[in-house]
């Protein structure tokens, strides 16, 4: 008879097959360049990845492509004084690591010494360029997080990640790459990893992979909203209801295989880089997808009546993981956003590709048009295709929708009134200005000229000539995983006991990025997408015998 797929129903007709030196599992970056080393050290591969051929490259394909990088040559440029000592120190008290966490301090000492060489020098090599600034994110709330700019932007965004290595990988004889297909479990012959089972999704076909060594680069957990709410952790607020923005199949699957068949150990999965600022998806990709906008540092963030939030205002770009709590402290699982069209037009931003053509395709007239004139583009288009997205040119007609979106009375136009009343009184009074936290920290990023062209000067928001109003409802959105199986500095799994799992490594967000967690409770932001290639250079150097030095 044939066997059956239990979760999904489905008859498996027949058993292929597939022989390798490597499997890797996961077409996402992290497994985009193990493959490709892989195979440019002569080993034969398979990847298996879960998703549409269109689809291929996982997040990064999505992702905007910001990278934190240490000692580059643009940080130079810009007489930026960083070095990998100065990283660790940032690194470590914002992440607030686990001194007793070998593994991940052992992987974040290794991102700040190898940042520059193994992934910012090696794209360099592949063809990839960086916008000519660095950005500086996730300062912290008394500059406690990065003491200097260390953002990198990737001139295509992360999409020319995907388009440039991954077509490198394809053009190699030695690669066989199989789209939907899932895994369902990995297969082990006398204690080593000797390959793994997969399901076509869309014949029912049973595949089974044969290979020396298997790489897991499934992404993290939090593509499931039950695994989130399953992982919070108790002592921290959770909103009733929140959008996804990680990748769908990132769900945890393998991760529980692992712990439960081979004793590998699954580290931090309650700590989660999510996002306090997110907008339903107006054209979804798949049920609760969610656009992490950057937030307007000039906007009032506003809780569910229209007050502002305190008595220490939300401000983006200082502490996200901050931001994130007191966003699911609320009362409702919403906030809004309340500013004008001048503010909009020269701070409203959506991470990722899509949202960010001209980045993405590589057009640079048309992106510093859009950054000295305002991105007129975006914020057109979000006033016509989101309807959480509200525009009027009265506080009282901006209520009103406000209160029609939200099926609510919540919105009371003299509320309203008096929350923009006294922030813009504060312009009369110069004392209690210079007073206001989030004036402060506006000022105080405009000191960074690259953020000063993002940044508006502070103004009253009822300032003539500055509307209409612009309302956004937003909602907290699942990104990334911090936590994830434990590994040591070559990708391998680890056991309960801290030895190798024989024939099993894991990059990228499911190894936490490395070690398990190596960001601990913050990311310095950017750490992701390198965090990917680190991971999975270790792995492939460690499987081939060849060094990335």
């Amino acid at each position: 008879m044939p066997a059956v797929d239990s979760k999904y129903g489905k008859k498996i007709e027949r058993t292929v097959t597939l022989k390798a030196d490597l499997l890797v599992i996961g077409g996402g970056l992290a497994g985009i360049v193990t493959a490709l080393e892989a195979v440019r050290a002569g080993k034969r591969v398979c990847l298996v990845d879960r998703d549409t051929p269109e689809r291929f490259g996982g997040l990064a394909y999505w992702a905007f492509g910001g990278m934190a990088l240490v000692g580059t040559p643009l940080q130079a440029k810009m007489k930026i004084a960083d070095s990998p000592e100065r990283a660790l120190a940032d690194w470590l008290q914002f992440g607030e690591l686990d001194p007793a966490d070998h593994w991940s301090l052992a992987w974040a000492r290794r991102y700040v010494e190898r940042s520059r060489a193994d992934v910012h020098d090696w794209l360099i090599d592949e063809g990839i360029r960086f916008m000519p600034a660095v950005n500086w994110v996730e300062r912290g709330r008394a500059g406690d997080g990065n003491r200097v700019a260390r953002y990198h932007i990737v001139w295509g965004t992360a999409r020319e990640l995907i388009r440039c290595l991954g077509s490198q990988l394809l053009a190699s004889n030695s690669v066989t790459l199989l789209h939907r297909h899932r895994v369902t479990e990995l297969e082990h012959t006398n204690g080593r990893v000797s390959g793994a089972l997969a399901i076509n999704e869309l014949s029912g076909e049973e595949v089974r992979f044969q290979a020396e060594h298997t790489v897991l680069a499934m992404g993290g957990i939090n593509g499931s909203h039950e695994q989130v709410r399953a992982h919070w952790p108790a002592e921290r607020p959770r909103p009733r209801a929140f959008l996804n923005g990680a990748h769908p199949y990132a769900d945890g699957r393998l991760h529980q295989f692992t712990a439960d068949q081979l004793d590998g150990q699954i580290v931090n999965p309650g700590e989660m880089w999510n996002y306090a600022a997110g907008l339903p998806h107006p054209f979804p990709h798949f049920p609760g997808h969610g656009l992490s906008t950057i937030p307007c540092k000039s906007a009032l963030w506003l809780d569910h009546r229209g007050r502002r939030i305190g008595p220490e205002p939300l401000v983006t770009g200082f502490d996200t993981h901050w931001l994130c709590q007191r966003v699911a402290e609320q009362e409702k699982p919403w906030t809004w956003h309340l500013l004008n069209r001048r503010i909009a037009l020269k701070e409203f931003a959506i991470s990722g590709a899509e949202h960010n053509p001209s980045i993405r395709e590589k057009r640079f007239p048309s992106f510093l048009r859009e950054l000295l004139l305002g991105n007129r583009r975006l914020v057109d288009q979000m006033q016509r295709e989101s309807e959480d997205f509200l525009v009027d040119d009265s506080l009282d007609g901006l209520a009103m929708k406000m209160n029609q979106l939200t099926r609510s009375h919540d919105i009371d136009p003299n509320t309203l009134r008096a929350t923009v009343k006294a922030f813009d009184d504060l312009f009369s009074d110069p004392e209690a200005l210079a007073a206001d936290q989030q004036i402060r920290r506006i000022e105080e990023a405009r000191q960074w000229k690259p953020d000063r062209l993002r940044t508006c000067k502070p103004a009253p928001l009822a300032k003539p000539g500055a509307g209409p109003f612009i309302a956004m409802r937003l909602q907290l959105i699942t990104r990334k995983s911090l936590g994830g199986l434990r590994t040591d500095l070559q990708s391998r799994v680890l056991n309960g006991a801290g030895a190798p799992v024989p024939g099993l490594y894991c990059v990228g967000e499911a190894a936490g990025f490395g070690g398990g967690g190596c960001n601990g409770k913050r990311s310095l932001e950017g750490t992701f997408l390198p965090g990917c290639i680190l991971t999975a250079r270790a792995a492939a150097a460690s499987i081939t015998g060849r060094g990335n030095d």
